[in-house]
This record gives structure tokens, C-alpha cells and sequence, in this order.
């Protein structure tokens, strides 16, 4: 039986994966940790911070804020246990910290839980690979009017997949807004789009000279994500101190 404490409780995905965890047999929701945690009751144990959380637990799940994660990692340190991260919008220091921690406990992160934007990402690098540079790439993403990162962290995956393919020789352009000047070749642009209940669109377009292809993935509802969560979180478990993603969970 996996006992998991999903951190953001009250975020739109925080809710998802929550009621999902109460559908399966082999796992126990314990508690949820927000900010928010004293304005709400509910059936579960509710607290506003994970050091204040005392139980038992073999998994920590978190879709939350940058903001939250030392406080994270100082608790899951201290108490051996596993995370499973999809929190966005982290920068390199952020990474560096999860680096760390994953010394001493297993981690399992990734921008995004969905198994078909995994598979996305193989092909955006294998058509990288195949067209070189004789085609201008540019990322489109579109996302609910609620989301408060942009570019999203998926968008940030395929770029940095694509660019591998590049030796990381491709700098990124947000919008074109301000740009008088012409597109250059090393280039990979990215554009945020945000508007109404959108749950996650990501579109790759390379464009050549007579020619465009366009390599896109759109998630319908949150429950994809969440499922790739809780695979996650049956992966995780087992796994020796490391960080891992979901091209280790789909090898």
C-alpha cells in the first residue's frame, strides 16, 4: 500500500490526482498540504505546511510552487521519503537543489506526466536529427486562462530536446513582438498562448523552404497527467537515491 501526501491539495491538479489516489486499490491518501489549507474541510487530514504534517507516508506527490520547494526537499530528507515532482516553472537553481537531494533520497521529476508528450519529445528530436538546419523550428503552446508560467515547462522540454540535437547551439525567442529584425537560423521560437479552459495544447512546426511539418499533442483532460503521476509514484517507490523522468519510467 503506497500512503502519499499530495502537496498543492487545492491546485487544479493537486484535486485530480486526489480523487484519483481514492479510486486505487493500492494506495491511501493521508493527507494534502496548501497554503489554503484552513479555509477549506474536507475528508482528509489538511495542513498548510509539510513540516507540520507528523504521520507516516511513502510518497510525497507535488504539483505546487518553486516557492515551496526547500521546505519539500528539507522534509523529505529528513524523513527518507520519495517525491514525485510535476511542479513547473523551475529555474536552474532549482534543478541544482533537486540534483542534490536526489543524492540522498529518489526523485522522480518531469514538466509534464503525460505519456504521449514523452512519446512527442522522441519524435520532435528524431525530425531535429533528420531536417538539421535547413528548417526554422518554432514551438506553440496553449494553456487554461489560469495557468500563471508561460512559456509552460513542457515548452522548455522540447526545446531543450530539440536543441541536443544542435549541441545546444539554438537560443530561444519568446513572441516577436518587439523584433524588427529578420529571423535568424539558430533560432527556436516559443509563443505562450492562455485563454479559457485550454488544458494543454503543444504544437512543433518546422518550416522549410515549400514545405511544413508540424508535430503536435493535445491533452483533453488533467487525468492523463495525473495517471502519469501515480505510475511515478509506483516507480519511484522501489528506486535507490537518484533523479529520475519518464524516460526512465517508460524504458
Amino acid at each position: 500500500m503506497l500512503n502519499i501526501v499530495v502537496n498543492g491539495y487545492f491546485g487544479q491538479m493537486g484535486q485530480v490526482i486526489s480523487n484519483l489516489i481514492k479510486t486505487q486499490d493500492n494506495m491511501h491518501l493521508v493527507a494534502g498540504i496548501d497554503k489554503n489549507a484552513k479555509s477549506y474541510k474536507c475528508g482528509i487530514d489538511l495542513y498548510e505546511n509539510i513540516s507540520d504534517f507528523k504521520g507516516e507516508c511513502n510518497i510525497i506527490i507535488d504539483f505546487s510552487n518553486p516557492s515551496a520547494l526547500d521546505e519539500l526537499l528539507e522534509y523529505a530528507i529528513a524523513n527518507n521519503t520519495a517525491l514525485v515532482i510535476g511542479t513547473t516553472a523551475y529555474e536552474e537553481k532549482e534543478f541544482s537543489k533537486l540534483e542534490e537531494a536526489a543524492k540522498k533520497i529518489p526523485i522522480f521529476y518531469s514538466a509534464n506526466m503525460s505519456l504521449g508528450i514523452n512519446l512527442l519529445l522522441s519524435l520532435v528530436a528524431k525530425a531535429a536529427a533528420v531536417l538539421g538546419e535547413e528548417f526554422d523550428i518554432e514551438i506553440i503552446e496553449k494553456h487554461h486562462n489560469k495557468k500563471i508560467d508561460a512559456p509552460s515547462g513542457t515548452a522548455y522540454m522540447i526545446a531543450n530536446k530539440i536543441n541536443e540535437e544542435f549541441d545546444n547551439n539554438k537560443v530561444y525567442t519568446f513572441g516577436r513582438h518587439t523584433k524588427t529584425n529578420k529571423r535568424s537560423t539558430n533560432e527556436i521560437g516559443i509563443h505562450a498562448i492562455r485563454g479559457g479552459t485550454i488544458v494543454g495544447e503543444h504544437s512543433v512546426i518546422f518550416a522549410g523552404l515549400d514545405e511544413t511539418i508540424e508535430i503536435e499533442h493535445s491533452a483533453t483532460s488533467k487525468n492523463v497527467f495525473a495517471k502519469g503521476a501515480l505510475e511515478a509514484a509506483k516507480f519511484i517507490v522501489t528506486k535507490d537515491n537518484g533523479l529520475y523522468n519518464m524516460n526512465d519510467l517508460i524504458k
